[in-house]
């Protein structure tokens, strides 16, 4: 039934031009070969995409994933470069400090890996935090490297942070108080004394290397949650012509909830700086919207055209969903051979003509794998037919782990799946495969092709780049995804997915035994379409979407100053781009109404818990 010749797709790497199914997919010729960029760039991300270790200590593939996220991040998802399984990057070696070999980490995967040639072709600059042991002994008096190391065509500026700036800025503030609050978890938030201090500290230092590189030509585009205040230091310290970009790889929280954030005053007026501000879907962008509304009074909010005007300085907001690089991972499968599955089923002691079930996940609170659990469960309960013949796959990734929160969710996690097993295991079966094993990309993709339900549930999340992953290395058409309803991804994919609620858990295992039993040509008819859908919206179209986006708010800049946009030249915009609003289908449109119904609901669970407080 499976890792057979049988394709539904047609696609190949060198090929974008072609969707899942074959056909052509509606770009001009330039996009078929990557996105372009015009002019100087100048990216800021947290985490580097290449490091320096030496090699005989460098990093092992067994190596927790700090940053925490997906195969993009990130971001989840922050914009975290590793992938979700936890692979290590590839290494070359060969490079010397002084008298010692030095092995090299390159990008696998992801923004990362997307990133990279475009900042090759425009011999950009990529500013980031150098966490590798050898870094600053291969980089300059100015702690810059050229990169890759077999040709260096762009310059990868690093910043020296102390172990107390990690600690405070990135384990503190960032992962502390923005990441729980922008997921909900107001509850998880740790303020802790010097944490924010630490946070404006290492924005600064981030935001004076941008200013010692950029020019009038520049567009400087930060990543994520850790750079919140550096767009205004930015934007006052460059050009006045210099493009200021920003993309926010997770959700942005209602205003009931970011009232709850400590300095969320300073945090808004930090966002501002930027010329354009990206999120992935529709409701996140009108979050901070009425955020601004509520906690700016002075700021003009423009929510129709999503435009923000606040001290002289106007900041245009728009949703563009990310993707992933599809075709690799449709590659990748294809290339999966069945003894390759073999080594994998005997490593974990499963029986090949099982029906398989498939999760991964950081261990990360967001995900909702204790929930995913309860419904696994309660589906044995009902289900004793399908003893000895369903098996579920828990890939799980450790990150964090210097935060207890994410400890104890992890001992939760283990010892849930202990429970269940040792309640319905027989001696030859256990329902639940759980492993936090370093698994390279070609084993996460025979399993992802592998997998007749990919589930995918987390409480909430940004994207989740995972279920595109999956969707993508899903060439044979047969497999059927859980998706939550709390995800950016169910918004674009979710009227082919199975929809569900990941706190139902009576409900979940109804869409289990559905999914389960689901009729082979409507699994095919499913997942043919979303393969449609990720392969037109990958990372290539999401990077050409914002830098489309980009060259708009540049040419504006290039006037007497920010201009508000011609509004029937921003809606021939929007539908060429596939953003903004009246762009989206008739099932994007419900699933933003769910969505919104649900951001709704949460505002009043809110409302109701907590003692409102003024972010200041």
């Amino acid at each position: 039934m499976r890792l057979t010749d049988e394709r539904l797709s047609s696609t190949h790497p060198n090929n974008r031009r072609l969707r899942a199914d074959g056909g052509k997919r509606a770009t001009d010729d330039a996009q078929s070969d990557g996105p372009t960029f015009p002019g100087s760039l100048i990216v800021v991300s947290n985490r580097q995409p290449y490091r320096h270790e030496y090699a005989d200590d460098g990093a092992t593939s067994d190596a927790e994933d700090p940053d925490g996220g997906s195969s993009a991040s990130a971001a989840d998802e922050s914009e975290p470069e590793t992938r979700a399984d936890g692979a290590a990057p590839e290494t070359e070696t060969g490079v010397l400090a002084g008298d010692k070999s030095v092995s090299v980490d390159e990008p696998t995967g992801g923004l990362t890996a997307g990133l990279d040639p475009v900042l090759q072709q425009v011999e950009g600059t990529w500013i980031a935090w150098g966490d590798g042991e050898a870094d600053f002994d291969v980089a300059d008096e100015r702690n810059r490297v050229a990169v890759p190391p077999d040709d260096g065509s762009y310059t990868l500026r690093r910043i020296d942070l102390s172990e107390e700036a990690v600690d405070s800025y990135y384990y503190g503030f960032s992962n502390r108080v923005l990441w729980p609050l922008c997921h909900g978890f107001t509850d998880l938030v740790e303020n802790r004394s010097n944490d924010f201090d630490w946070y404006r500290t290492v924005n600064e230092r981030f935001a004076e290397a941008v200013a010692e590189n950029a020019t009038a030509d520049s567009t400087v585009w930060l990543q994520d949650y850790h750079f919140a205040l550096a767009p205004r230091m930015i934007r006052e310290s460059v050009p006045q012509s210099t493009t200021v970009a920003q993309f926010w790889h997770i959700p942005w929280p209602t205003a009931t909830t970011f009232q709850r954030c400590p300095s969320g005053g300073q945090l808004l007026e930090g966002v501002l700086g930027n010329d354009l501000l990206g999120f992935h879907v529709d409701r996140y962008a009108d979050n901070f919207l009425e955020c601004v509304r509520r906690f700016l009074p002075s700021a003009t909010v423009d929510r129709d055209r999503r435009i923000v005007s606040y001290g002289g300085h106007t900041t245009r907001v728009v949703a563009t969903p990310m993707g992933v690089d599809a075709a690799s991972y449709d590659q990748d499968a294809r290339s999966a051979s069945q003894t390759q599955l073999s080594s994998l089923f005997e490593k974990y002691d499963i029986a090949e003509d099982t029906v398989i079930g498939l999760g991964v996940d950081r261990l990360d609170y967001t995900k909702g794998i204790p929930e995913r659990l309860a419904a696994i469960e309660r589906f044995l309960e009902r289900n004793p037919t399908w003893h000895g013949e369903f098996t579920f796959i828990q890939k799980a990734t450790l990150s964090r782990t210097d935060i207890q929160a994410y400890e104890r969710y992890g001992d939760l996690v283990r010892s849930e799946v202990e429970r269940i097993n040792q309640r319905f295991r027989t001696r030859e079966w256990k329902p639940i495969v759980y492993t936090e094993d370093y698994l390279d990309s070609d084993d996460l993709c025979a399993l992802y092709r592998r997998a007749d339900v990919m589930v995918v549930s987390p409480l909430v999340d940004g994207m989740n780049l995972v279920t595109q992953e999956y969707i993508a290395s899903s060439v044979d058409g047969d497999g059927t995804l859980l998706l939550s309803d709390r995800t950016g991804a169910h918004e674009t994919l979710g009227s082919h997915a199975i929809t569900i609620d990941p706190t139902d858990t009576d409900g979940f295992a109804g869409r289990l035994e559905a999914a389960l039993s689901m009729p082979p040509h409507e699994r095919k008819q499913r997942m043919n379409t979303l393969r449609n859908r990720v392969f037109d919206m990958d990372l290539d179209s999401w990077m050409e979407t914002q830098f489309d986006w980009i060259r708009r708010v540049r040419s504006e800049i290039g006037q007497t100053g920010p201009q508000d946009p011609d509004p029937d030249g921003e809606r021939d915009f929007d539908r060429k781009s596939g953003s903004g609003r009246g762009s989206g289908s008739q099932s994007q449109s419900q699933s933003r109404s769910r969505s919104q119904s649900q951001s709704d609901s949460d505002s009043s669970s809110d409302r109701d818990s907590h003692e409102p407080t003024q972010p200041v």
